[in-house]
Parts: C-alpha cells; sequence; structure tokens
C-alpha cells in the first residue's frame, strides 16, 4: 500500500514537472514571437558532457532567427532568453537605449566573495561609480607608461623561442604564450616579475590557470548562481575558488603594505589604484574620483589580471595560427613590422607600434574570425519597446548577444571562414554596420581594457614576426577545433606550430 503510495506521488510530482515545463516553453509563441524549439529540460543549452561549445550552439539560432524579425527568443533551461538578429537594435542596446540594459547579470557577492565585485560583473550606481573611477587608469597616457614594461617582458619571449627556431622544432605556443601574458599582466598589475617564462610552474602561474579550469560540477553552481542570485547569496555561494580568492587577497594586502611602508612607486595598474584608494585622485590630476576600499583594489586588480592574462593568450594564439597557414600575409606583416622598426632604429617605442596599422587589421580579423569572448549578456531592467516593433522586452529578460554569429554572417562578411586582414582597412571598415564587429563590446560597457589588450598583443606579434617564421607541422589542428569546455575561444589540445629563424 505504501509503495502505491509512493509511486502515484513520484508520477504526479514528475507529470506535475512536465506540465510546468511545456507551458514555460510557450512564452516565446504565446507572444507571436519567432523562437528556437527548446530541448527538454535544457532549452538551448547542451547540458552536462555536451560536446559543443556555446559558439557554435548560439550561432546555429542566431542563423535559425536572422531576418524573422529584429530579435528571436530562446531557452536556457526554462528561463526566455532574447537574442537579437538586428545590428540597428544592438546599436540601441549598447548605446541609445543603454540606461534599459546597463546589468550584465552576473553573480557577485562582495561580503563572502570580495573579489567577485568587480566591474566587469557590478551593475547600476556601484558600476558606474567604479567605472569613472577606473576610466583615468585606461587613458593612452597610462598606456605609454606601461609601453617599456611590456616590451622588456615580449624581449624575453622572444628569446625565450630562439633556440626552438634554431632548430626548426614544433612547439605547443598556446602554453608558451600564456606564460608571456601572464608575465606581462603580472609586471604591470601587481609589478612582480613572475618569471613564468624560465619556471612554468611558479605559483603565480599555477594559480593563474586554476581561474580558468571549471569541471562540468562547477559549471553548474556557476549557472545555479546567475539563475538565483539571491537565494546564492544567503547560502553565502562563492563564484571564485576558494585558493584562487585567499592567493590574490593575500598578494594584494602584502604588496600594498610594503608599498605604502617603504614609500614605493611603479609604473603599474596597482600603483594608480592605490591612488586612488589612499587620496581619491591620481597624481597630477586634481580631478576627485573619491576612495576606494581595498576589497574595491583587489577586485580590479583581479579583473585585470583575468582579462589581460587569457584574452590577449588567446588572441595571439589563433592569429599565429592564421600567419601559419596563411604565409603571404605573414610576410606583408613581418614587412611592415621591419620597416617601421628600422625607421626607429630597431627601438619597439610606443610611437614604432602604433604605426604597425597592417598587423592592427591582423589582430581585428582574428578577433573576426576568432572572438574570445563568443556572446555577451544583458539583463533588460524595465519593460521596453521594441523600437519598430509591437513586442515588448519585459524586465527581468536576459539577453544574448551573439558576437560569434554576427562576425561569421555571410551577409556582412562574404567569405566568413576566410582570413582577410583587407576587411579591416579604413574604407572597408567606412561601408561596414558599425556594429558589424564588436570583440570587446560596445558603448558605455565596453571593456575597458581593450587598448592595454590590443597593445600588449601588437607588441609580442611584432617582436615573434620580426625574428622568427611561424609554419604549420603535422600536429596543427586543421581544422581547427575549439575546446568546448573552455569559457573563452581556446583550441582543443592545445596549438602546436612550427618556428623557424629568418
Amino acid at each position: 500500500m505504501e509503495c502505491n503510495i509512493i509511486l502515484v506521488t513520484l508520477v504526479t510530482l514528475l507529470v506535475a514537472g512536465y506540465l510546468y515545463v511545456k507551458k514555460k516553453f510557450q512564452y516565446w509563441e504565446a507572444r507571436g514571437l519567432p523562437y528556437v524549439k527548446p530541448k527538454f529540460p535544457f532549452g538551448i543549452l547542451g547540458g552536462v558532457g555536451s560536446t559543443k561549445h556555446s559558439s557554435e550552439v548560439f550561432t546555429a539560432a542566431y542563423q535559425e532567427l536572422k531576418g524573422r524579425g529584429p530579435f528571436g527568443g530562446v531557452f536556457f533551461f526554462t528561463k526566455p532568453v532574447v537574442m537579437p538578429t538586428d545590428l540597428d537594435l544592438l546599436k540601441n542596446i549598447f548605446i541609445k537605449d543603454f540606461q534599459y540594459f546597463y546589468d550584465r547579470g552576473f553573480y557577485v557577492n562582495e561580503k563572502d566573495d570580495p573579489l567577485s565585485g568587480h566591474l566587469f560583473a557590478l551593475s547600476g550606481p556601484r558600476w558606474r561609480n567604479l567605472r569613472n573611477k577606473l576610466s583615468p587608469t585606461f587613458t593612452s597616457g597610462k598606456m605609454k607608461m606601461m609601453h617599456n614594461t611590456i616590451v622588456a617582458v615580449a624581449m624575453e619571449f622572444r628569446n625565450y623561442l630562439e633556440p626552438f627556431a634554431d632548430k626548426k622544432e614544433v612547439i605547443e605556443i598556446k602554453d608558451i604564450i600564456s606564460r608571456y601574458t601572464t608575465d606581462v599582466i603580472g609586471n604591470c598589475s601587481f609589478g612582480i616579475d613572475c618569471n613564468s617564462l624560465k619556471d612554468p610552474d611558479t605559483e603565480f602561474r599555477r594559480i593563474g590557470k586554476r581561474v580558468f579550469e571549471f569541471s562540468s560540477i562547477e559549471f553548474i553552481r556557476i549557472f545555479f548562481m546567475v539563475m538565483f542570485q539571491d537565494l546564492s547569496r544567503l547560502m553565502k555561494m562563492k563564484i571564485n575558488k576558494p585558493e584562487v580568492a585567499e592567493f590574490f587577497m593575500r598578494l594584494l594586502k602584502e604588496t600594498t603594505e610594503y608599498r605604502e611602508r617603504n614609500a614605493i612607486k611603479r609604473n603599474d595598474f596597482l600603483s594608480l589604484l592605490m591612488q586612488i584608494k589612499n587620496t581619491g585622485k591620481l597624481e597630477g590630476d586634481d580631478t576627485d574620483l573619491g576612495k576606494m576600499t581595498f576589497e574595491e583594489l583587489a577586485a580590479q586588480t583581479f579583473l585585470f589580471f583575468i582579462a589581460g592574462y587569457e584574452t590577449p593568450s588567446s588572441t595571439m594564439t589563433l592569429a599565429l595560427y592564421e600567419l601559419a597557414l596563411h604565409q603571404d600575409i605573414q610576410d606583408r606583416a613581418r614587412e611592415e613590422v621591419n620597416g617601421i622598426l628600422k625607421k626607429y632604429n630597431g627601438e619597439y617605442t610606443y610611437e614604432a607600434c602604433m604605426e604597425m596599422k597592417y598587423l592592427d587589421q591582423i589582430i581585428n580579423e582574428t578577433l573576426r574570425k576568432h572572438p574570445i569572448v563568443d556572446n555577451l549578456f544583458r539583463v533588460c531592467g524595465q519593460d521596453y519597446q521594441v523600437a519598430g516593433s509591437p513586442h515588448i522586452i519585459e524586465r527581468g529578460t536576459i539577453v544574448v548577444i551573439p558576437i560569434y554569429g554576427i562576425h561569421r554572417d555571410p551577409e556582412i562578411y562574404p567569405e566568413p571562414e576566410k582570413f582577410d586582414p583587407d576587411r579591416f582597412g579604413e574604407e572597408n571598415i567606412r561601408d561596414r554596420h558599425p556594429f558589424a564587429w564588436i570583440p570587446f563590446g560596445e558603448g558605455p560597457r565596453i571593456c575597458i581594457g581593450m587598448r592595454f589588450g590590443v597593445m600588449q598583443t601588437r607588441i609580442g606579434l611584432a617582436c615573434l614576426l620580426s625574428k622568427y617564421r611561424i609554419k604549420t607541422c603535422p600536429k596543427t589542428p586543421i581544422p581547427l577545433v575549439i575546446d568546448p569546455t573552455s569559457t573563452v575561444m581556446a583550441p582543443k589540445d592545445g596549438m602546436w606550430l612550427e618556428i623557424e629563424k629568418i
């Protein structure tokens, strides 16, 4: 008898759950909007064990929805999500109607996880106040101040590769480049010589890699925190791993205390943030930015690290992959670099690197074909009437912007699989919609460190190309396969290329 009652109860719960999910999946159809048919119970998401990268999933959705209106719908589990397919709507979301879409919807728990309170994740007045404080630290003058530090690390990087080039060896370039970006960001963010090029097992490098390692269970935890934020904060859930948070908080506390005690000043981000923390101002500028807490300083420095470590590393890796496949483009880039260096007596000055326009086109085309962040997210803060449409995006609705899909759209970029830096010549840029290329986002929430990331990528590529030729080898992944477990666009099983001295 008891078994029958239990069985009936379980069946009732299962049927009720199924009907609930089925009703939720009728959200877009009931509003007369095009949508991607969801898969029970994950919606558009592949779930645990999926072999598809998110870029592939969302691009397929973008292609299915495009041309059927300014936006369509998808589902994250049972949650309805807007996917814009019209670039004018995208412009409104990013800029014209930004006040509706200022929030990214990321999980923040500053009380239990101080490092989560960084600029990328914060929303509303907290985000705007912090953005105003940090913007002066990313001016061209501040970038120029750090240029020589990056060049010094890049020369170490180039010298490290020389023995491999002498023997025309095949190397796994992704790992070596990530050690270069680790040393750059360690110097420019923390003022610390990480030496990861010489010793890949340093604690800084080990912890840096740990930031980007996620198991299936950790992905589920993060998704839970994003979907159920109030409950997650009540449960004191943390988005950062304990060993990562402990390392960075300890490192920053020791470093800031040592500098303050010994009146040490350096040309790095930490020095700039310490000025804001202690005085509310930057030296040589009377603008009152407002002081920072130590926890705010720590969170922003942590953000500089994770952004400056992975994004330039993957961009450089994928640029070298494309240059290895297209030797004519590589030769043209090398000719430009060496011609400009000759003009500047062989010195990688700030002015010399800024003149490398074709190298910038290569970086831009790499980020077009392989945008490191393949999708961006916004949350609608209040009911939003879509221009030229009878439809409303309801308050609290997530908006997913399919960067990868837009960048691979053949109507915007003919032959999208072709690697062609000339797409970013001045005339071609002028003829394209301004929101057809958005690897860093756009509008008030555009990536604040964009110029710094491009600068270290440009310097690293210039130093390599001036002295070495990069070629494919039997282990080079052709075609490229993206790691489905990676949060960014990273090649599966690394990137193997041959390097030889010019």
